[in-house]
């Protein structure tokens, strides 16, 4: 992928991936995606795969990244009508190869069985997920004064607790996540943050499980009054967000599994980012 193919590479994504979706095509989305894709193909060229057609219309992308030493998957998807000619298999055979020399590696599934065969195919081990989304009831979430939104001053702090977690921090993505419309970095002191924006919760880390869960307290109590609230890919082990999401009367549904191997932090807690792990 060259940097003249982002928007193309986002276009297909989109239509790949959130085709029908409510709010798939809306300006905000787009943008959000085309940060994501112009970020990752800057930092991370070598894991930044597209698929042409004869005519020379991108049909798929894969990207992935490296941050010290563990790869992760953050987008891959091919059109509909050109799946099942082994465009999928090399596209992700290139972004894997990102990180042949990797201690670890990270993928966020959806519930396709395809792509489920296909990350599994990788050698990895699948770890089963959960979703929680509601409207948080906000009486049920308790005041916190120490939480602070940190903005992008926070940053070094996050991404230290994120080495201590993912076993690599989030610093060299988090500038980026926090360019989104009404994105928020909170911190519970040095011991744990979370990254929201708008209905989603899309990152947490801690030290301590106590901590998280008051990150993710004050995460879902910052979302807009009325507002769906979700927390995505909540794994075996993460039982502090199972119950933080419950006290805030959310539900729970299934969800696409985590598949990781290698070398790795502990992964808790941890709720990871869906584009950045």
């Amino acid at each position: 992928m060259t940097a003249g193919d982002v928007p193309a590479a986002e276009a297909v994504a989109r239509a790949a991936l959130y085709d029908g979706e409510p709010g798939a095509n809306d300006p905000v989305t787009v943008a959000r995606g085309l940060r994501r894709i112009g970020h990752l193909q800057g930092t991370d060229p070598g894991g930044a795969w597209v698929a042409e057609a004869d005519a020379g219309a991108l049909v798929g992308m894969a990207l992935a990244l490296v941050r010290e030493g563990i790869w992760g998957l953050s987008l891959f998807g091919v059109l509909a009508e050109h799946r099942s000619r082994g465009i999928g298999r090399a596209l992700l055979a290139a972004a894997f190869a990102h990180g042949a020399d990797a201690r670890g590696h990270l993928v966020l599934s959806s519930e396709s069985p395809a792509a489920m065969r296909r990350y599994a195919g990788l050698g990895l081990d699948l770890r089963p997920c959960v979703a929680a989304a509601g409207i948080p009831d906000r009486a049920r979430l308790p005041a916190d004064g120490d939480v602070r939104d940190a903005g992008p001053g926070g940053i070094p702090v996050a991404d230290a607790i994120g080495r201590a977690v993912r076993g690599a921090g989030h610093g060299a993505d988090l500038p980026v996540a926090l360019q989104d419309p009404g994105a928020r970095l909170l911190l519970v002191e040095d011991r744990a943050f979370a990254l929201a924006r708008e209905s989603r919760i899309s990152l947490v880390a801690g030290l301590d499980d106590a901590s998280a869960t008051r990150a993710l307290h004050a995460a879902l109590g910052a979302m807009p009054p009325g507002a769906s609230a979700s927390v995505d890919f909540l794994t075996a082990g993460q039982d502090w967000a199972v119950r933080a999401c419950l006290d805030a009367g959310l539900a729970l549904s299934p969800d696409g599994p985590f598949f990781t191997g290698g070398e790795l932090g502990p992964l808790r807690p941890y709720v990871p980012s869906g584009a950045y792990l």
